[in-house]
Formats: C-alpha cells, structure tokens, sequence
C-alpha cells in the first residue's frame, strides 16, 4: 500500500515533482475540474497535495487497499479550497479513512421530550471535529463524472473541517473579525433563506427542481459545504444560481485574487 509515498517523499519532498509525472496526468485525466485549471495552480496544487501526503495517514476500511492513485485523488481534491489559503487549515487531524463505497453510521439523538431516538444514516464521507475524515471511494472515484452536477465528497468534507476550524460548524469559515463574520453571515443566509423557500417549493408543491443538491437546505453548515463543492468543480454553472455567493467565496478562498465572475 503506498509504495511510492513511502519511498519518494524524504528524497523529494517540497518539490513540484513529488508526486511522479505520469500518476499526476492520470489524476487530471480523471478529474477534468482539475485539469481545466490554470497551468500555474496545477503546478502549485501538486505541491500542496504533495505536502498533505507527506503530513496524513491514509487507512482503508473494509480491506480495502489504499493506492497511490486514490491517496493522490483525494489530495489533489482536499488541496483544491487551501490552494491560496495553506494547509494549517487542515493542521488539527492526520487520519483519513477510506471506505469501498457508503458507510453506515449509526445516530443517537434525544428530542426536546427528552426521548432517545436510535437510527442508522448512510453516508459517503463524514469529518469530525479534530478527528479523521471519512470517505467512500466509490464517490470520489465518480467526482470527475458528477462534476456537472456540483457534487464532490472530498471537498464537501474538507469545506466542513475549514468550517469547524473555529468551533462547531455553522456554516461561516474563520474570519479575522465580528464585522468580517456578520457580513459573511448575512449574505449566506439571504442565499440559504432563498435556497431553502426554493426547495420547499419544489418538494411540496411541484415546483422545479434546484440544480443545487437539496440536502444543502439541512443547515447553513451543509448549505457552505454543498454550496463550496459546486463553486470549485463548476464555478460557471454554480455562479448562475449563486452570483452573491461566488463573489463572497472568491474574497475567502482567492484572498490575492478576487475574480469577478
């Protein structure tokens, strides 16, 4: 397992050239959202992802083997929102586990009755709190497929660790300031209010359909972490519905370069 990550980063690490030429075109070969980036952040994303190989601790559950190729997907896709903010934002965890395809987790939760309700929810990826994150193969392996449709695990998964690097996750990254926070907050939740009238709209009363996955409305955490996945595989698509929110997610993840959309 890891054969090459365990041979190649002491003599190479740092360098653009960590991870070998021909795993990294397979990787971009797989996941167009990747290669259709700029030459110069290819260059800088294998870096970076080269950097988060030599720092995590890949484990398969199930039996299952961890390859180079997988280890290099997830961090080419993990390194994609740090790419211009650094990878201290991934510092309070080492571990990733990945799973063949969805996991089972089985939930407690009391209600205000103070009722115990015991329930098991399937899922393809999961992050604690300076904990491990959790993926199932099957779904990153897909990204490249299902980037049309705005879905990606491992960013979704990686956004909720950004998201709770500053206490629980309520759908606000870290921001230097209460002003800086206020302002991130009204404009998410304008965007979450309206996504979330949009949904019940077409659940409840036949209305079309969001292009946005709808289990983004579950809560602002899931509305950055859904929203976050589809602004970094199809910014173009993502920004027809979401101009406001492209605009707010450039000035967090872009802070050298603002785009405008």
């Amino acid at each position: 397992m890891l054969n090459w990550l365990r041979t190649g980063f002491e003599r190479w690490l740092g360098s653009p050239d960590t991870i070998p030429e021909a795993l990294w075109q397979r990787t971009l070969a797989h996941y167009p959202f990747l290669a259709e980036r700029p030459a110069a952040e290819q260059l800088q994303l294998r870096a970076l992802a080269s950097r988060f190989l030599a720092q995590k601790e890949f484990s398969g559950a199930h039996d299952l083997i961890v390859t180079d190729e997988m280890a290099v997907a997830i961090a080419a896709q993990a390194c994609l929102p740090v790419l211009h903010l650094g990878l201290a934002y991934y510092d309070d965890f080492k571990g990733i586990v990945v799973h063949p395809g969805a996991m089972l987790a089985r939930r407690e939760r009391t209600d205000d009755a103070g009722v115990v309700h015991r329930y098991s929810e399937v899922l393809a990826g999961e992050a604690m709190a300076g904990g491990p994150v959790t993926l199932s193969w099957q779904d990153v392996a897909a990204a490249g497929q299902l980037a049309g449709r705005g879905y990606n695990v491992v960013i979704h998964e990686f956004i909720h660790k950004i998201d709770m690097r500053d206490g629980a996750a309520n759908g606000c990254p870290p921001l230097p300031s209460r002003a800086a926070r206020k302002a991130w907050h009204d404009v998410m939740q304008s965007a979450y209010d309206a996504f979330c009238e949009q949904v019940a709209m077409a659940e409840r009363f036949g209305g079309a359909p969001t292009w946005l996955d709808s289990y983004a409305a579950e809560s602002p955490a899931e509305f950055f972490a859904v929203a976050c996945e589809a602004y970094f595989v199809n910014r173009e698509r993502f920004t027809q519905d979401f101009p406001t929110l492209t605009r707010l997610f450039d000035r967090f993840f872009l802070p050298n370069k603002v785009l405008t959309p």
